[in-house]
Protein backbone atom coordinates (compact mmCIF):
# COMPACT_ATOMS: atom_id res chain seq x y z
CA UNK A 1 0.00 0.00 0.00
CA UNK A 2 1.06 3.10 -0.96
CA UNK A 3 2.14 5.84 2.16
CA UNK A 4 -0.26 8.45 3.08
CA UNK A 5 0.91 11.75 1.85
CA UNK A 6 -0.66 15.04 3.36
CA UNK A 7 -2.09 16.94 1.22
CA UNK A 8 -0.20 20.21 1.74
CA UNK A 9 3.17 18.14 1.07
CA UNK A 10 2.23 17.32 -2.43
CA UNK A 11 3.37 20.68 -3.84
CA UNK A 12 6.78 19.59 -3.07
CA UNK A 13 6.17 15.51 -3.84
CA UNK A 14 7.45 14.12 -7.32
CA UNK A 15 5.10 13.39 -10.10
CA UNK A 16 4.05 9.77 -10.29
CA UNK A 17 2.13 7.54 -7.80
CA UNK A 18 0.03 8.85 -4.71
CA UNK A 19 -2.40 8.33 -1.49
CA UNK A 20 -3.80 10.94 0.69
CA UNK A 21 -7.07 10.64 2.59
CA UNK A 22 -9.34 12.69 3.63
CA UNK A 23 -12.83 13.88 3.25
CA UNK A 24 -14.94 14.65 0.15
CA UNK A 25 -15.60 18.51 0.45
CA UNK A 26 -17.14 18.76 -3.36
CA UNK A 27 -18.12 16.50 -6.51
CA UNK A 28 -18.46 17.65 -9.87
CA UNK A 29 -19.92 14.80 -11.87
CA UNK A 30 -19.37 15.65 -15.77
CA UNK A 31 -20.26 13.61 -18.56
CA UNK A 32 -16.75 13.39 -19.63
CA UNK A 33 -14.81 14.18 -16.48
CA UNK A 34 -15.19 13.57 -12.73
CA UNK A 35 -13.99 15.58 -9.99
CA UNK A 36 -13.78 15.44 -6.50
CA UNK A 37 -12.50 17.94 -3.47
CA UNK A 38 -10.55 15.94 -1.08
CA UNK A 39 -9.79 17.81 1.98
CA UNK A 40 -7.40 16.89 5.00
CA UNK A 41 -6.27 18.16 7.56
CA UNK A 42 -3.42 19.93 6.35
CA UNK A 43 -5.45 21.32 2.62
CA UNK A 44 -7.42 20.61 -0.02
CA UNK A 45 -6.59 18.16 -3.31
CA UNK A 46 -8.47 18.15 -6.86
CA UNK A 47 -8.80 13.86 -8.07
CA UNK A 48 -10.01 13.53 -11.11
CA UNK A 49 -11.34 10.90 -13.29
CA UNK A 50 -12.35 10.66 -16.85
CA UNK A 51 -15.05 8.55 -17.66
CA UNK A 52 -14.28 5.58 -19.79
CA UNK A 53 -15.99 5.16 -23.30
CA UNK A 54 -17.15 2.41 -25.42
CA UNK A 55 -15.32 3.21 -29.19
CA UNK A 56 -19.31 4.21 -30.06
CA UNK A 57 -19.14 6.77 -27.52
CA UNK A 58 -21.38 5.04 -25.12
CA UNK A 59 -20.42 4.95 -21.73
CA UNK A 60 -18.30 1.52 -20.84
CA UNK A 61 -18.20 0.04 -17.40
CA UNK A 62 -16.25 2.13 -15.03
CA UNK A 63 -16.48 1.09 -11.33
CA UNK A 64 -14.63 4.28 -10.05
CA UNK A 65 -17.15 6.53 -11.88
CA UNK A 66 -19.67 4.66 -10.13
CA UNK A 67 -18.22 4.96 -6.75
CA UNK A 68 -17.72 8.79 -7.54
CA UNK A 69 -21.34 9.42 -8.33
CA UNK A 70 -22.45 7.84 -5.35
CA UNK A 71 -20.01 10.05 -2.82
CA UNK A 72 -21.52 12.31 -0.55
CA UNK A 73 -19.97 15.15 0.86
CA UNK A 74 -18.18 15.03 4.33
CA UNK A 75 -17.35 11.12 3.25
CA UNK A 76 -13.75 9.61 4.37
CA UNK A 77 -11.93 8.25 1.61
CA UNK A 78 -8.58 6.89 0.91
CA UNK A 79 -7.70 7.77 -3.01
CA UNK A 80 -4.73 6.26 -5.21
CA UNK A 81 -3.57 7.82 -8.72
CA UNK A 82 -1.00 9.54 -10.18
CA UNK A 83 -0.20 13.01 -9.05
CA UNK A 84 0.77 15.45 -12.11
CA UNK A 85 1.97 19.23 -11.43
CA UNK A 86 -0.06 21.47 -13.41
CA UNK A 87 0.25 25.48 -13.24
CA UNK A 88 -3.46 25.66 -14.55
CA UNK A 89 -4.92 23.70 -11.78
CA UNK A 90 -6.06 26.74 -9.21
CA UNK A 91 -5.99 24.73 -6.20
CA UNK A 92 -2.29 24.17 -5.17
CA UNK A 93 -1.33 23.95 -9.35
CA UNK A 94 -1.41 20.03 -8.46
CA UNK A 95 -4.29 16.82 -9.13
CA UNK A 96 -4.17 13.39 -9.05
CA UNK A 97 -5.59 11.00 -11.43
CA UNK A 98 -7.49 8.58 -10.19
CA UNK A 99 -6.41 4.43 -9.62
CA UNK A 100 -9.01 3.82 -7.61
CA UNK A 101 -10.57 5.07 -4.00
CA UNK A 102 -11.48 3.14 -0.66
CA UNK A 103 -14.18 4.80 1.20
CA UNK A 104 -13.44 4.18 5.44
CA UNK A 105 -16.96 5.62 6.19
CA UNK A 106 -19.80 6.78 4.07
CA UNK A 107 -21.99 9.89 4.90
CA UNK A 108 -25.23 10.39 5.28
CA UNK A 109 -26.05 12.93 1.63
CA UNK A 110 -28.29 15.53 3.83
CA UNK A 111 -25.91 17.58 5.82
CA UNK A 112 -27.50 19.34 8.81
CA UNK A 113 -25.81 23.00 8.91
CA UNK A 114 -24.56 25.44 6.19
CA UNK A 115 -21.96 28.25 6.03
CA UNK A 116 -24.30 30.61 7.01
CA UNK A 117 -26.37 28.53 9.50
CA UNK A 118 -27.00 30.17 12.88
CA UNK A 119 -24.13 30.19 15.21
CA UNK A 120 -26.37 28.29 17.70
CA UNK A 121 -27.35 25.71 15.12
CA UNK A 122 -23.58 25.29 13.81
CA UNK A 123 -22.47 24.77 18.01
CA UNK A 124 -25.49 21.69 17.42
CA UNK A 125 -22.88 20.17 14.80
CA UNK A 126 -19.52 21.44 15.89
CA UNK A 127 -17.57 18.60 14.71
CA UNK A 128 -18.85 19.24 11.14
CA UNK A 129 -18.73 23.12 11.76
CA UNK A 130 -14.71 22.54 12.24
CA UNK A 131 -14.16 20.93 8.65
CA UNK A 132 -14.45 24.53 7.12
CA UNK A 133 -11.55 25.46 7.07
CA UNK A 134 -11.73 28.95 8.31
CA UNK A 135 -12.68 27.36 11.69
CA UNK A 136 -10.33 24.93 11.99
CA UNK A 137 -7.40 27.24 11.28
CA UNK A 138 -8.92 29.29 14.64
CA UNK A 139 -7.30 26.15 16.46
CA UNK A 140 -3.98 26.23 14.96
CA UNK A 141 -3.62 29.85 15.72
CA UNK A 142 -4.22 28.88 19.12
CA UNK A 143 -2.00 26.29 19.39
CA UNK A 144 0.92 28.61 17.89
CA UNK A 145 -0.01 31.28 20.27
CA UNK A 146 0.18 28.77 23.46
CA UNK A 147 3.33 27.36 22.06
CA UNK A 148 4.70 31.04 21.81
CA UNK A 149 3.42 31.66 25.59
CA UNK A 150 4.92 28.61 27.42
CA UNK A 151 8.25 29.05 25.73
CA UNK A 152 8.56 32.43 26.66
CA UNK A 153 7.59 31.15 30.46
CA UNK A 154 10.47 27.98 29.99
CA UNK A 155 12.60 30.24 28.76
CA UNK A 156 12.19 32.69 31.41
CA UNK A 157 12.35 29.40 34.14
CA UNK A 158 8.91 29.77 34.88
CA UNK A 159 7.31 26.19 36.57
CA UNK A 160 4.05 25.05 35.14
CA UNK A 161 1.30 23.80 37.69
CA UNK A 162 -1.72 22.00 37.10
CA UNK A 163 -3.98 23.18 39.90
CA UNK A 164 -7.30 21.17 41.35
CA UNK A 165 -10.23 22.31 40.16
CA UNK A 166 -12.65 20.59 42.75
CA UNK A 167 -12.61 22.54 45.95
CA UNK A 168 -13.55 22.75 49.61
CA UNK A 169 -14.73 26.52 49.38
CA UNK A 170 -14.69 29.60 47.29
CA UNK A 171 -11.64 30.59 45.58
CA UNK A 172 -12.58 34.51 45.35
CA UNK A 173 -16.56 34.54 46.26
CA UNK A 174 -19.26 31.96 46.95
CA UNK A 175 -20.90 34.00 44.00
CA UNK A 176 -21.06 32.20 40.76
CA UNK A 177 -19.68 28.84 42.20
CA UNK A 178 -21.04 25.49 40.46
CA UNK A 179 -21.78 22.91 43.57
CA UNK A 180 -21.07 19.49 43.13
CA UNK A 181 -21.89 16.33 44.88
CA UNK A 182 -18.49 15.01 46.86
CA UNK A 183 -19.04 11.64 48.57
CA UNK A 184 -20.92 12.81 51.76
CA UNK A 185 -20.11 16.66 51.86
CA UNK A 186 -20.06 18.99 48.95
CA UNK A 187 -17.59 20.47 46.44
CA UNK A 188 -17.09 23.37 44.39
CA UNK A 189 -15.72 23.63 40.83
CA UNK A 190 -12.88 25.58 40.64
CA UNK A 191 -13.23 29.87 39.61
CA UNK A 192 -9.62 29.98 38.93
CA UNK A 193 -6.31 28.77 40.54
CA UNK A 194 -5.83 31.79 42.21
CA UNK A 195 -5.31 30.61 46.13
CA UNK A 196 -3.02 27.35 44.97
CA UNK A 197 -0.49 29.30 42.40
CA UNK A 198 -0.52 31.96 45.33
CA UNK A 199 0.90 28.91 47.32
CA UNK A 200 3.20 28.23 45.40
CA UNK A 201 5.34 31.83 46.73
CA UNK A 202 5.78 30.41 49.91
CA UNK A 203 6.53 26.90 48.49
CA UNK A 204 9.92 28.57 46.87
CA UNK A 205 8.56 28.03 43.04
CA UNK A 206 9.27 32.15 42.41
CA UNK A 207 7.63 32.16 39.03
CA UNK A 208 4.83 29.85 37.82
CA UNK A 209 2.58 29.58 35.10
CA UNK A 210 -0.90 27.44 34.55
CA UNK A 211 -3.43 27.17 31.33
CA UNK A 212 -6.40 25.19 32.35
CA UNK A 213 -9.80 24.97 32.73
CA UNK A 214 -12.19 27.50 35.29
CA UNK A 215 -16.14 27.00 35.95
CA UNK A 216 -18.09 30.78 36.90
CA UNK A 217 -21.52 29.92 37.39
CA UNK A 218 -22.37 32.68 35.61
CA UNK A 219 -25.97 33.05 33.76
CA UNK A 220 -24.77 35.57 31.48
CA UNK A 221 -25.55 35.28 27.61
CA UNK A 222 -23.33 37.73 25.87
CA UNK A 223 -21.01 37.43 23.34
CA UNK A 224 -18.20 37.32 25.92
CA UNK A 225 -18.74 34.91 28.58
CA UNK A 226 -18.80 31.17 28.96
CA UNK A 227 -19.67 29.09 32.31
CA UNK A 228 -16.81 26.87 31.37
CA UNK A 229 -13.39 28.49 30.09
CA UNK A 230 -9.53 28.11 29.64
CA UNK A 231 -7.84 30.43 31.74
CA UNK A 232 -4.15 31.53 31.57
CA UNK A 233 -2.39 32.62 34.57
CA UNK A 234 0.58 33.33 35.90
CA UNK A 235 2.25 34.30 39.21
CA UNK A 236 5.50 35.73 40.34
CA UNK A 237 7.67 36.14 43.55
CA UNK A 238 9.72 39.07 44.28
CA UNK A 239 7.96 42.19 43.20
CA UNK A 240 7.60 45.81 43.79
CA UNK A 241 3.99 46.59 42.57
CA UNK A 242 1.87 45.53 39.89
CA UNK A 243 4.15 47.13 37.53
CA UNK A 244 5.91 44.31 37.47
CA UNK A 245 3.02 41.84 36.50
CA UNK A 246 1.78 44.45 33.77
CA UNK A 247 5.43 44.24 32.58
CA UNK A 248 5.78 40.15 31.86
CA UNK A 249 1.92 40.54 30.62
CA UNK A 250 2.93 42.72 28.16
CA UNK A 251 5.99 40.98 26.80
CA UNK A 252 3.97 37.50 27.12
CA UNK A 253 1.64 38.97 24.89
CA UNK A 254 4.02 40.58 22.36
CA UNK A 255 5.33 36.95 22.39
CA UNK A 256 2.46 35.53 21.36
CA UNK A 257 1.31 37.52 18.79
CA UNK A 258 4.97 37.59 17.09
CA UNK A 259 4.48 34.16 16.42
CA UNK A 260 0.89 34.01 15.43
CA UNK A 261 1.56 36.58 12.95
CA UNK A 262 4.92 35.39 11.31
CA UNK A 263 3.04 31.38 10.71
CA UNK A 264 -0.39 32.99 10.35
CA UNK A 265 -1.16 36.34 9.34
CA UNK A 266 -1.15 36.44 5.73
CA UNK A 267 -3.75 33.82 5.91
CA UNK A 268 -5.84 35.70 8.94
CA UNK A 269 -5.48 38.58 6.43
CA UNK A 270 -6.90 37.05 3.47
CA UNK A 271 -9.91 34.70 5.27
CA UNK A 272 -10.90 37.11 8.05
CA UNK A 273 -9.35 40.81 6.51
CA UNK A 274 -7.58 41.35 9.54
CA UNK A 275 -4.11 42.19 10.03
CA UNK A 276 -2.70 40.56 13.15
CA UNK A 277 -0.48 43.84 14.97
CA UNK A 278 1.90 43.22 16.98
CA UNK A 279 1.87 45.43 20.10
CA UNK A 280 4.79 47.97 20.92
CA UNK A 281 5.95 48.17 24.69
CA UNK A 282 5.49 49.27 26.59
CA UNK A 283 1.18 48.77 26.94
CA UNK A 284 -0.46 52.32 27.76
CA UNK A 285 -1.35 52.78 31.25
CA UNK A 286 -4.01 54.52 32.40
CA UNK A 287 -5.35 54.97 36.29
CA UNK A 288 -9.07 53.97 36.32
CA UNK A 289 -10.50 57.67 37.77
CA UNK A 290 -8.74 59.10 34.82
CA UNK A 291 -10.22 56.94 32.39
CA UNK A 292 -13.54 57.60 33.55
CA UNK A 293 -12.60 60.77 32.81
CA UNK A 294 -11.46 61.10 29.59
CA UNK A 295 -14.63 58.55 28.73
CA UNK A 296 -17.06 60.94 30.43
CA UNK A 297 -15.25 63.99 28.17
CA UNK A 298 -16.37 61.76 25.00
CA UNK A 299 -20.06 61.75 26.28
CA UNK A 300 -19.89 58.95 28.11
CA UNK A 301 -21.28 58.26 31.99
CA UNK A 302 -20.71 55.16 33.13
CA UNK A 303 -24.05 54.42 34.92
CA UNK A 304 -22.54 52.08 37.77
CA UNK A 305 -23.76 52.59 41.57
CA UNK A 306 -19.89 51.24 42.05
CA UNK A 307 -16.46 52.37 41.18
CA UNK A 308 -16.33 49.49 38.49
CA UNK A 309 -16.12 50.79 34.54
CA UNK A 310 -19.06 48.77 32.26
CA UNK A 311 -18.65 47.50 29.06
CA UNK A 312 -19.37 50.58 26.55
CA UNK A 313 -16.60 52.28 28.81
CA UNK A 314 -14.20 50.17 27.91
CA UNK A 315 -15.42 50.30 24.29
CA UNK A 316 -14.78 54.13 24.65
CA UNK A 317 -11.57 54.52 26.44
CA UNK A 318 -10.51 51.16 23.71
CA UNK A 319 -11.43 53.85 21.10
CA UNK A 320 -9.94 56.50 22.91
CA UNK A 321 -6.45 54.90 23.30
CA UNK A 322 -6.56 54.07 19.91
CA UNK A 323 -7.02 57.75 18.42
CA UNK A 324 -4.35 58.47 20.41
CA UNK A 325 -1.54 56.40 21.46
CA UNK A 326 -2.18 53.89 17.99
CA UNK A 327 -3.07 50.86 20.51
CA UNK A 328 -4.88 47.91 20.84
CA UNK A 329 -4.33 47.68 24.38
CA UNK A 330 -4.37 49.33 27.69
CA UNK A 331 -3.93 48.81 31.51
CA UNK A 332 -6.85 50.22 33.36
CA UNK A 333 -4.98 50.38 36.69
CA UNK A 334 -5.44 51.22 40.53
CA UNK A 335 -8.77 50.06 40.76
CA UNK A 336 -11.09 50.59 43.75
CA UNK A 337 -10.71 48.58 46.96
CA UNK A 338 -14.50 48.18 47.21
CA UNK A 339 -14.55 46.16 44.03
CA UNK A 340 -11.38 44.10 44.06
CA UNK A 341 -10.78 41.09 45.96
CA UNK A 342 -9.66 41.13 49.72
CA UNK A 343 -6.41 39.35 48.77
CA UNK A 344 -5.43 42.44 46.13
CA UNK A 345 -2.97 44.68 47.79
CA UNK A 346 -4.25 48.08 48.44
CA UNK A 347 -2.19 51.06 47.86
CA UNK A 348 0.86 52.18 50.44
CA UNK A 349 -0.76 56.17 50.61
CA UNK A 350 -4.50 55.89 49.29
CA UNK A 351 -5.99 52.33 50.94
CA UNK A 352 -8.97 53.02 48.88
CA UNK A 353 -6.81 52.06 45.87
CA UNK A 354 -5.04 48.52 44.77
CA UNK A 355 -2.51 47.63 43.27
CA UNK A 356 -3.82 46.14 40.59
CA UNK A 357 -5.33 46.47 36.74
CA UNK A 358 -7.56 44.92 33.85
CA UNK A 359 -6.25 44.42 30.50
CA UNK A 360 -8.36 46.11 27.80
CA UNK A 361 -8.05 44.65 24.12
CA UNK A 362 -9.58 45.93 21.30
CA UNK A 363 -12.74 47.50 23.91
CA UNK A 364 -12.65 44.07 26.17
CA UNK A 365 -11.71 43.39 29.24
CA UNK A 366 -9.14 40.16 28.93
CA UNK A 367 -7.57 40.02 32.19
CA UNK A 368 -7.37 41.29 35.85
CA UNK A 369 -3.76 41.13 37.47
CA UNK A 370 -2.63 42.88 40.91
CA UNK A 371 0.21 42.70 43.54
CA UNK A 372 -1.35 40.14 46.33
CA UNK A 373 -1.11 41.26 49.89
CA UNK A 374 1.47 39.03 51.60
CA UNK A 375 1.21 39.90 54.97
CA UNK A 376 -1.15 37.97 56.74
CA UNK A 377 -2.29 40.61 59.70
CA UNK A 378 -3.46 43.12 56.81
CA UNK A 379 -4.91 39.83 54.46
CA UNK A 380 -7.06 38.67 57.37
CA UNK A 381 -8.18 42.74 58.07
CA UNK A 382 -8.75 42.95 54.56
CA UNK A 383 -10.80 39.49 54.48
CA UNK A 384 -13.02 40.91 57.19
CA UNK A 385 -13.76 44.43 55.42
CA UNK A 386 -15.53 42.00 52.44
CA UNK A 387 -17.61 40.12 55.12
CA UNK A 388 -15.65 37.23 55.16
CA UNK A 389 -14.79 34.76 58.33
CA UNK A 390 -11.33 34.26 58.26
CA UNK A 391 -11.91 30.97 60.25
CA UNK A 392 -13.15 29.58 56.82
CA UNK A 393 -9.86 31.05 54.73
CA UNK A 394 -7.25 29.35 57.57
CA UNK A 395 -6.05 26.67 54.82
CA UNK A 396 -5.30 30.02 52.50
CA UNK A 397 -4.29 32.05 55.34
CA UNK A 398 -1.46 29.35 56.61
CA UNK A 399 0.04 30.03 53.24
CA UNK A 400 1.45 33.17 54.87
CA UNK A 401 2.01 32.14 58.29
CA UNK A 402 5.57 30.78 57.18
CA UNK A 403 6.54 32.78 55.02
CA UNK A 404 5.93 34.49 51.88
CA UNK A 405 7.66 37.36 49.26
CA UNK A 406 5.79 39.79 47.88
CA UNK A 407 4.25 38.88 44.73
CA UNK A 408 2.11 38.71 41.98
CA UNK A 409 0.11 37.42 39.25
CA UNK A 410 -3.30 37.59 36.97
CA UNK A 411 -5.29 35.40 35.04
CA UNK A 412 -6.41 35.76 31.28
CA UNK A 413 -9.28 34.03 28.98
CA UNK A 414 -8.11 32.66 25.97
CA UNK A 415 -10.83 32.57 23.97
CA UNK A 416 -11.20 36.35 24.44
CA UNK A 417 -8.22 36.56 23.65
CA UNK A 418 -8.64 34.40 20.17
CA UNK A 419 -12.14 36.28 19.60
CA UNK A 420 -10.37 39.77 20.05
CA UNK A 421 -7.30 38.57 17.94
CA UNK A 422 -9.10 37.26 15.06
CA UNK A 423 -12.51 40.27 15.38
CA UNK A 424 -14.76 37.06 15.45
CA UNK A 425 -18.03 38.14 16.57
CA UNK A 426 -18.34 35.98 19.41
CA UNK A 427 -16.66 33.51 21.86
CA UNK A 428 -18.86 30.46 20.68
CA UNK A 429 -16.35 30.62 17.81
CA UNK A 430 -13.02 30.42 19.41
CA UNK A 431 -13.83 27.53 22.07
CA UNK A 432 -13.59 24.15 20.42
CA UNK A 433 -16.86 23.20 22.40
CA UNK A 434 -18.58 26.16 23.86
CA UNK A 435 -20.20 25.53 27.28
CA UNK A 436 -23.32 28.03 28.48
CA UNK A 437 -26.16 28.55 30.51
CA UNK A 438 -28.14 26.68 28.23
CA UNK A 439 -25.43 24.18 26.77
CA UNK A 440 -24.34 20.88 27.69
CA UNK A 441 -24.14 19.07 24.27
CA UNK A 442 -21.96 18.29 22.67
Amino acid sequence: MTERTLIKNLAAASDGPISVSGWVDTVRDQKKVQFVVLRDESGAVQLVHPRVFNEDGTPAEDPIAAEISALAQGTFLTATGELKHDERVKLGGVEIKLDGIVVAAAAIPETPIADDSAVDKRMDWRFLDLRVPKNALIFRIQTTLEHAWRTYWVEHDFIELHTPKLMASASESKAELFEVDYFDGKAYLAQSPQFFKQMAQPAGFGKIFEVGPAFRADPSFTSRHATEFTSVDSEISWIDSHEDVMKLHEELLVAGFQAVKDKHGEEIKALWDVEVTVPSLPFPRIPLAEAKRIVAERGYEVPRADDDMDPEGERQIAAYVRETYGHEFVFLTDYASSIRPFYHMRNADDSSLTNSYDLIFNGVEISTGAQREHRVDVLIEQAKDKGLDPEELNFYLDFFRYGVPPHGGFGMGLSRVLMLMLHLPNLREATYLFRGPTRLLP
